[in-house]
């Protein structure tokens, strides 16, 4: 395996703006791939979770693999009487690290205005607290992109309460293979994904178990894998947590076997463990501390499975993000070993 088609993939997909809940551009850009892999088995769910189902060599079990398209993001909260837009988190992003971002506000008619991200302290001439006020969500504003001064004159824009605000991902791939970007949590599992499809359909390899992949669309806020059903095992595929104590890198995929939901299948856990270490994969095993997935909503949901973690270790999280090509290579090989053992 290599990672030609995921570096080919990476841009169009974080480039594609997709906070929680908003995912139609997104599922539009994942099902024209998949239409070009020949994976053509798909549906759509009502709340926008993609479902791809591919036939296995053996149908008496049947095992799923999920990446969550959506990604942290911004909402209006209100007007302000100056122009200005108060916002309100859709997630849980980091907060001071937007404080310069620029940004998309999404009209309710699709049309986009351009803003930036600011302290309500934004100038080291005027502000004696500008370097030290709190950056946080109640301090902080958007400034829009238009000659307005008033909250009549953005609302003759079409912005109104409940729009979108997307910031820009800043995604660089560099000359020494690291991808820097926001939402490697979790665009870069779902480019993973892809490339093992990719590959899957190149060399003809037919997963082992009747197998469903999902991009879900709601996991930064809870219950993104929460309606997934009928299957046995699953296997998500998210990022992997680097700092304080644990093993994980940017390197290496990671192995999680237990956050803050608690723990995963130990058996297929093990399972995973030994592919990873019967094929020479880069690994680690670690406890996420603050940290849930797709298969944690869907157990608490009430799916009877045994479920497992995965995901490229990535520095950083809900900030400004950094992983390696070889920790999304290494579980690349990860996922297809399970996939098709």
């Amino acid at each position: 395996m290599n990672t030609d088609f995921l570096k080919n993939i990476i841009n169009d997909i974080f480039l594609t703006d997709s906070p929680s809940g908003y995912s139609k551009n997104i599922n539009k850009k994942i099902t024209t791939v998949l239409d070009t892999l020949g994976y053509t088995d798909y549906r759509i769910s009502p709340k926008g979770m993609i479902e791809v189902k591919i036939a296995g060599e053996d149908s008496s079990k049947k095992r799923a693999t999920a990446a969550h398209a959506d990604t942290l993001g911004l909402m209006v909260r209100s007007i302000q009487s100056d122009g200005t837009l108060k916002v309100t988190n859709v997630g849980g992003p980091c907060i001071p690290t937007l404080d310069g971002e620029y940004c998309r506000i999404i009209t309710r008619e699709n049309k986009v205005y351009t803003g930036t991200i600011l302290s309500t302290s934004p100038a080291a001439h005027v502000y004696k607290d500008s370097a030290t006020k709190p950056r946080d969500i109640d301090n902080i504003y958007v400034r829009i992109d238009e000659k307005v001064k008033t909250k009549d004159a953005v609302l003759k824009l079409g912005i109104e309460n409940g729009n979108y605000i997307c910031y820009d991902s800043k995604t660089t791939i560099t000359e020494s293979g690291f991808l820097k970007s926001r939402f490697i949590d979790d665009k870069g599992s779902v480019c993973v994904i892809l490339a093992v499809l990719e590959y899957m359909s190149k060399k003809k390899i037919k997963p082992r178990y009747d197998t469903y992949v999902y991009f879900t669309n709601y996991e930064e806020v809870g219950h993104g894998g929460a309606t997934i059903s009928g299957v046995d095992e699953f296997v998500a595929v998210d990022m992997g947590c680097i700092g304080l104590d644990l093993d994980g890198n940017e390197y290496a995929v990671s192995i999680c076997a237990k956050d803050s939901s608690g723990p995963y299948d130990y058996e297929l856990t093990n399972r995973l463990v030994s592919f990873a270490k019967e094929e020479n994969i880069n690994y680690a095993v670690d406890i996420f501390p603050y940290y849930s997935s797709d298969v944690s909503a869907s157990l608490r949901s009430g799916l009877d499975c045994k479920g497992a973690l995965i995901g490229s270790g990535v520095h950083a999280s809900h900030g400004m993000e950094r992983t390696h090509l070889d920790g999304l290579l290494n579980t690349m090989k990860l996922l297809l070993q399970y996939l098709t053992k």
